[in-house]
This record gives C-alpha cells, structure tokens and sequence, in this order.
C-alpha cells in the first residue's frame, strides 16, 4: 500500500463562492501514480466545505439560497455573541456539508459520475486562503 499528498491553496472570494476542484483533483491522483485506491480531499477551516454537485450555473445559485434557508443569516447565534464576528451562519452551514469527501480511484482513474463534480464551498463572509489536502491510498 501507497500514500500519496498533495496540497493546493486556493484563494476564495468570500460567502458562497464555490469552486471547482475536479481537475486539482485528477492532477493528484495522476502525480501519485496510484492505479486502485481512494482519494480523500480535505479542507482546512471550520467555515469552508467539501462535497459534490453538477458544476453549472443553476446549482451554483441553488446550492447557497439552499443552505440560506437551512442556517440563514440574520438571526441570533450563540457563536456571533460569543465572537461578534457574524459568521456563525457560516460554521453551521460547514459543518453540515462536512471537511472532507471520498473518492474511489479504479484503474487509475476518478470515480465519479457524468455530471458530478467536487466542489470546496467558501462559508465564511469574508475571502480566505485555503489549503485543500489531497491524500490518496492503494497501490
């Protein structure tokens, strides 16, 4: 068995920006030269997110008004009283979609499906450096 990591600081525009990683993530697994194993993709930060999703325009708009309704802004968090930094809406909605995702890799290649891509979701409401971790296992 192989271990292989990668690190990329991607640069966010702030709340709701939402990037996509697909390719980072295929360069990775290519450099690693593992063939069968699994790559886990990792975000550093308790406001930024790893998940899938179809990379297109109606569901880069969908996906934020989606968690706005489930951990909306505007309303009183302990953390904000706590902190007084206004992003408390942000940490929720983090922590929701979760740090890190899991991918298959099969005959050297990226399992996912035709239109799913793996995004890193900006939570926090102001722009972040972000170090995303790419570590791949198998031989």
């Amino acid at each position: 068995m192989r271990m292989s990591t990668k690190k990329i600081v991607l640069r966010t525009r702030g709340e709701n920006d939402i990037i996509d990683i697909t390719e980072d993530t295929i360069k990775a697994v290519n450099e690693s030269n593992i063939k069968n194993g699994i790559v886990t993709i990792f975000v550093g930060g308790s406001t930024a997110a790893i998940t899938t999703m179809e990379y297109e325009s109606g569901l880069k708009n969908d996906f934020p008004d989606m968690l706005g309704r489930i951990a909306p802004e505007g309303i009183e968090y302990q953390h904000d009283n706590a902190w007084h930094d206004g992003n408390g809406h942000s940490h929720l909605r983090a922590s929701l979609i979760g740090p890190s995702l899991s991918v298959p890799i099969i005959g050297g290649r990226l399992i996912t499906g035709q239109w799913q891509q793996i995004v890193m979701l900006e939570m926090d409401i102001k722009s972040r450096a972000r170090n995303v971790i790419f570590q791949i296992l198998g031989e």
